[in-house]
């Protein structure tokens, strides 16, 4: 397994991140114990979550994420040999009224109340990093490719984020912070503010990327080199879309598009035509096309770790045996054709 160093922290995390939004809703707790075993023999140190996990969110399973891993951690005695990261909700509109009274700000007395609920379902004393799940202002996020301004919309101003995070930071609550669903005017008004002394560095930012979206590359690409925020690229399988699972009309019992149809970031005619090539490519080469699909994405200069997310631990296994699948340049060349045919088919 390869290691990498988080932002400009002395942190090494695993090129793999092990996903955890299933656990509680599509996987039991014993299952999440099974993928956390294997994940961490494998040399995974690295584990991802949010206060707000599983999905989809429901008051019923609320934060039941965070307490299987703090479940394991405690069973396992696993705590000073993994790397935890979650996230704080943003700003809902009211849709999720069972957390903290549905309107969740990045202010000092949200981001308080957030990190202690978490450390207590964590059960520990530090989360490694935590990191803000969308942006507390209105932004094109969650598959909007254009940004649209919204005059006077409510939101907290970055500059007092920092220092709200500032303060769980110094209370030795939280080691480091990131960004998530960001784009580069937040990325570096939070570098900047930090340099200003406002706050603390943010280390990374978790967006989406995979061959079905690469729009990372575009602007947030030179952001994250050059300022060392390097990307946690969730959904690099594009919600399970690029296995080919659901290629000609399939829905397998299970699956997440089977269990939540009206999620649509990652179906439409250009993104079945495009996953239908790549599939092909991968087959051609002899690959499994999960592999192939991670494998791109894990040779990619700007990234730090590639999230997977599985509901079997055979599919844990593919995910976690794509860091070892090397892709020729032919390969990459064949990729890149399909790119320019279908570019950015699910933004």
């Amino acid at each position: 397994m390869e290691y990498r160093r988080l932002g400009r922290t002395d942190v090494k995390v695993s090129a793999i991140c092990l996903g955890s939004m299933t656990w509680g809703e599509q996987n039991s707790e014993q299952e999440g114990f099974q993928q956390l075993d294997y994940a961490l023999d494998q040399g995974v140190n690295f584990i991802d979550t949010a206060e707000m996990y599983p999905i989809a969110t429901r008051a019923e399973t609320y934060g039941r994420t965070e307490e299987i891993i703090g479940n394991w951690m405690a069973a396992r005695g696993t705590r000073d040999k993994v790397i935890i990261a979650t996230k704080i909700v943003g700003p809902n509109a009211g849709r999720f009224p069972y957390i903290r009274g549905g309107e969740t700000r990045f202010d000092r007395k949200h981001i308080a109340a957030a990190v202690e609920a978490s450390l207590k379902r964590l059960k520990t004393d530090t989360i490694d990093l935590y990191q803000l799940h969308w942006p507390d202002r209105a932004t094109n996020d969650f598959g909007k490719l254009a940004y649209q301004h919204e005059d006077g919309a409510q939101e907290t101003p970055i500059e007092e984020t920092l220092e709200a995070l500032d303060v769980v930071v110094k209370a030795g609550k939280v080691r480091h912070v990131g960004l998530s669903n960001e784009n580069p005017w937040g990325v570096m008004r939070f570098v900047t503010g930090a340099e200003q002394g406002k706050g603390p560095r943010v280390a990374s930012v978790q967006n989406p990327y995979s061959l079905l979206n690469r729009s990372f590359e575009t602007r947030m690409a030179e952001v994250a080199i050059r300022e060392d925020v390097g990307l946690l690229a969730y959904a690099p399988l594009a919600a399970g879309t690029l296995t080919g699972k659901y290629l000609n009309d399939q829905w397998p019992a299970g699956a997440r598009r089977t269990l939540w149809p009206d999620n649509r970031r990652y179906q439409g005619p250009q993104a079945d035509k495009a996953t239908a090539a790549y599939v092909q490519i991968a087959r051609d080469h002899g690959l499994d096309p999960a592999a192939l699909a991670l494998a791109f994405v894990l040779r990619q200069r700007f990234l730090t770790a590639a999230i997977i997310g599985a509901t079997t631990l055979d599919q844990l296994k593919t995910d976690i045996g794509a860091a070892e699948v090397s892709l020729s340049d032919d390969l990459l060349a064949a990729l890149e054709d399909i790119h320019k045919r279908y570019t950015y088919p699910c933004p």
